[in-house]
């Protein structure tokens, strides 16, 4: 009755615990939430005031199918004061959350059989893109003694004749990785010398903890021939105003601009006023003083989760994720997962949600929660760890 790409899509394993977490709510248990990939702060006044403007001003139409021309030359202005990066607000492209700016740059660049590299453990959503249009993801295993990056080595290795691009993340989700200069340099060459396209997410720009390490804010400082992909949800604080960005070369716009006017007609109006103010200065002030926070939570993380024996095979440079191996437990993610929230009500992600390259052994806790929540989530894992005689 349905048609067969359903059959390769399958549902998240921490939609079924986060409900069962819910319910868990609901009958009276505090659940101490280490799983989900959501800032907890509201969205920023100034925005939030922004929005209630536009709504008064009748802002309530369709907007051109690239997003208004005020918000695609402050996004461009963002990339020159913050990133010192000179973008063409003409490249910039505003999307109804990142998540549809996949599903246009898979239409863009993907014809069926193509073949598009993504790092395993990776967001898991990136492969059913590709699949929607018929293009077939290749899953490339990431390991942390290579601090799960998405190596120059391993990517030439696993291009072939179909490959048409890659797809990498930096920050990344579920590692905190980010990439290096020389990294980003050389996957860009890769994909320049082979034909092919790199994007880029950084849909985590921004949240970096450890000062400007990396030696840029934005891949395009890098190379300006790559796709890049952003969205205004992690940073800024935004998630449910769905609300995204892509910079794109210069003959991709037209055509771009073809798939959004027949896929979405337009990015939602109030958001798009609403993120105006996303980039000013107290608005960028609030942002930058959560981003402290985060920081804050990652060290009282790491420590807790060191504390407790458990291996952690990277301290996350950026996102909001850590990813553990658990495996000196002798259980599978899914099993520990189920059995934390069950049992001591302390909710985490499964490694299999991520991919399949020794999923089994791992676990994403994020800390998007408060650093009373972290301790007591600790406390809670440690008593699970003592009871259940493993650790």
């Amino acid at each position: 009755m349905y048609a067969r790409r359903l059959a390769q899509i399958a549902p998240f394993r921490v939609v079924e615990l986060l409900e069962r977490a819910k319910a868990l709510e609901a009958a009276g248990h505090e659940v101490v939430h280490l799983e989900v990939g959501e800032p907890d702060f509201p969205t920023a006044p100034d925005i939030v005031a922004a929005g209630h403007a536009a709504l008064d001003a009748g802002a309530t139409k369709y907007t051109q199918a690239l997003g208004i021309p005020e918000l695609r030359s402050r996004i461009a202005r963002h990339y020159r004061e913050w990133a010192g990066v000179e973008v063409d607000p003409a490249r910039v492209v505003v999307t109804a959350g990142a998540s549809a700016g996949l599903l246009l740059l898979s239409a863009l660049l993907l014809d069926a059989g193509d073949e598009l590299l993504l790092t395993d453990p990776g967001y898991p959503c990136n492969e059913v893109f590709a699949r929607l249009v018929n293009g077939v993801p290749v899953a490339v295993p990431v390991v942390p003694e290579e601090a799960f990056r998405l190596t120059p080595e391993r990517a030439a290795a696993a291009w072939t004749a179909a490959t048409r691009g890659m797809l990498v993340a930096s920050p990344a989700n579920p590692t905190g990785t980010v990439l290096s200069v020389a990294d980003l340099q050389a996957l860009a060459a890769l994909a320049r010398d082979r034909g092919g396209f790199l994007l880029l997410d950084e849909i985590y720009q921004g949240l970096t903890y450890d000062g400007d390490a990396p030696g840029y804010r934005s891949g395009l400082a890098v190379a300006e021939d790559i796709y890049v992909l952003n969205s205004f949800s992690k940073y800024f604080g935004m998630t449910g105003w769905r609300l995204g960005w892509m910079v794109v070369p210069d003959d991709a716009v037209e055509p771009v601009s073809r798939l959004a006017q027949n896929l979405f007609i337009s990015p939602p109006s109030l958001a798009q006023h609403a993120a105006l103010a996303a980039f000013e200065p107290r608005a960028m002030a609030v942002h930058e003083a959560r981003r402290q926070q985060f920081a804050r939570r990652r060290d009282v993380l790491c420590a807790g989760l060191d504390r407790l024996g458990f291996e952690v095979p990277l301290r996350p440079a950026g996102a909001f994720y850590v990813y553990v191996d658990i495996g000196g437990t002798g259980m599978d993610a899914l099993a520990f997962c189920r059995r934390l929230l069950e049992e001591y009500r302390v909710a985490v992600t499964p490694g299999i949600d991520f991919g399949a390259h020794r999923a089994e052994r791992y676990v994403r806790f994020a800390f998007t929660t408060s650093e009373a929540h972290i301790e007591l989530g600790i406390e809670r894992i440690g008593a699970a760890l003592a009871d259940w005689g493993v650790g």
